[in-house]
């Protein structure tokens, strides 16, 4: 995916483009994962600012990737964001793709255009060769875990998320844990 705009087919009277992030869109970008965490009630856990964002996402050594939903027109509004990056299994030998956070607005919901968003991400993810798409979802999200149902996901039931952060990673490291 270029940094060109497609347009994508209207969905009744409304219509959008999805194209590449560009560092212009950095301040939606960061408009738009605060606006996610608020509805997850992690608000408390943004720290990224736009200098942070733009280094991880067109820095030297981008760490991820990202794509801009906006409504159609020279100027549309951001509608919704998708941030990704690869990931590797061993056990299939082959790269992954690792969806971090979708989002859409709430009046831009029940279009089509989060759809749109994982649809494409799921095409680069076969031009790209990757084995798998995947993501997490919190399990108090019913309406994600039912609409990535229908789309054609499976929820693993035997996986755990293991994290460490902050000062555990920091100590995580220490020579006498060795």
């Amino acid at each position: 995916m270029s940094g060109r705009r497609r347009q994508v087919p209207p969905v009744g009277a409304d219509s959008w483009s999805i194209a590449t992030a560009t560092p212009s869109d950095l301040p939606a970008l960061l408009e738009m994962i605060r606006a996610l965490a608020v509805y997850e009630k992690l608000e408390h856990l943004v720290v990224a600012d736009e200098e942070r964002l733009a280094a991880a996402v067109f820095g030297e050594r981008p760490a991820a990737e990202a794509l801009i939903a906006r409504e159609a027109g020279e100027n549309g509004a951001a509608t919704g964001f998708a941030l990704f990056f690869h990931t590797f299994s061993t056990f299939l030998g082959q790269r992954g793709l690792w969806l971090e956070d979708l989002f859409v607005y709430p009046q831009y919901r029940g279009r089509g255009l989060g759809r749109r968003l994982l649809t494409d991400l799921a095409v680069l993810a076969r031009d790209r060769q990757c084995g798998r798409f995947e993501w997490t979802v919190l399990d108090w999200n019913a309406p994600a875990i039912g609409f990535y149902q229908r789309m054609g996901a499976t929820l693993l039931p035997d996986w755990r998320i293991v994290r460490v952060t902050g000062k555990n990673l920091q100590e995580f490291g220490r020579s006498d844990l060795r």
